[in-house]
């Protein structure tokens, strides 16, 4: 098993470059660094990047070893997930790494998706990181081309990186906020729901799960679903909806409607048992004490994204699952 290291020196940092130049010299110079440090440099990036990084006289023949993003890249909480663990296997080996990454972001959900589009949401799994792969001793540094990130996007990407990667090196991110900080300052109340829905039903016992099932099979097949990942949102849904019926033990509503190729489902009990704000993030284990969890991480692995709404008296949690992205 890997050993145990403090949060403090996992390296996650940020690369925020202008101009081809600027990426290319930053990138270039901590990769070199690198090449000493660890054990293996894995890159998770564009076409485009690995153009620039591989064309001379930038070539750096024997040292990097190249990702598909479309093998990390689908739905995010997956993503997120698919790192750590090649991060866990690679500690199990008692192997370093430095994994760079430039998050594929394109398919997005349309403005009725979470705050921010999908951004918004991956940014939630880039401040969880730097707790959750701290302890296999590797480093990560993310790609967020300030030509086409929005500055608010940049601002997040700050908040959500302990280090700025720059062409001096890497520097502490004067913006950084460790995850529950961040998440808790970025927990708002979900938009409001149609008035007009695909389905609206409220549950009282387990037993009506089984209905709910082919209500939302039913339903994911009718707009285009296939068999796989209709499959997948029906036990995403269910799992969250179970959830309220077993552990807050009151009704759950669970309501579900479209956007566009998006399939969005609601869930809402009114135990208003509070949701820690980092819920769902984190692989369960026996060491859970959050019943819930351990059923918004599988959640969050079906889904595209997740968002939570607790509050006294009312606890909400809507999944999306955009066409696109769950067909990948």
């Amino acid at each position: 098993m890997p050993t145990t290291r403090s949060t403090d020196a996992f390296p996650h940092s940020a690369l925020l470059p202008g101009s081809d130049d600027e990426l290319v010299t930053a990138l270039s110079a901590e990769l070199r660094r690198s090449l000493t440090a660890y054990d293996e440099i894995l890159l998770v990036v564009s076409d485009r990047t690995r153009a620039l990084l591989t064309d001379p006289p930038h070539h750096l023949p024997g040292l990097l070893r190249w990702g598909d993003p479309a093998a990390f890249y689908q739905r995010l909480g997956l993503a997120y997930e698919s790192f750590r663990r090649y991060l866990a296997e690679q500690a199990d080996k008692d192997r370093r790494v430095h994994v760079i990454a430039e998050p594929d972001l394109s398919a997005d959900p349309g403005h009725d998706g979470p705050p921010l589009g999908r951004t918004g949401a991956y940014l939630a799994y880039e401040a969880v990181c730097n707790d959750t792969y701290a302890p296999y001793g590797s480093a990560v540094t993310c790609l967020w081309d300030s030509r086409r990130h929005p500055p608010d996007v940049l601002g997040e990407v700050l908040a959500t990186h302990r280090y700025r990667l720059t062409a001096s090196g890497r520097q502490p991110s004067p913006r950084f906020r460790a995850a529950g900080d961040y998440l808790a300052g970025h927990r708002a109340p979900l938009p409001a729901a149609p008035r007009h829905v695909d389905h609206d039903r409220t549950l009282t016992e387990v037993a009506e799960l089984r209905d709910l099932r082919a209500m939302l099979n039913a339903w994911a097949s009718e707009r285009g679903f296939a068999a796989e990942p209709a499959s997948d949102l029906v036990v995403a849904v269910v799992e969250v909806a179970g959830n309220g019926l077993r552990h807050a033990a009151t009704p759950v509503r669970v309501r579900a409607w479209h956007h566009g190729g998006t399939l969005i489902a609601q869930c809402d009990d009114d135990a208003g048992r509070p949701v820690p704000v980092t819920a769902g993030y984190h692989p369960p284990g026996v060491s859970d004490a959050q019943p819930s969890g351990r059923g918004l991480w599988l959640a969050r692995q079906l889904a595209d994204a997740v968002l939570v709404d607790s509050v006294p008296g009312r606890t909400s949690v809507r999944l999306y699952f955009p066409h696109a992205v769950m067909h990948r």
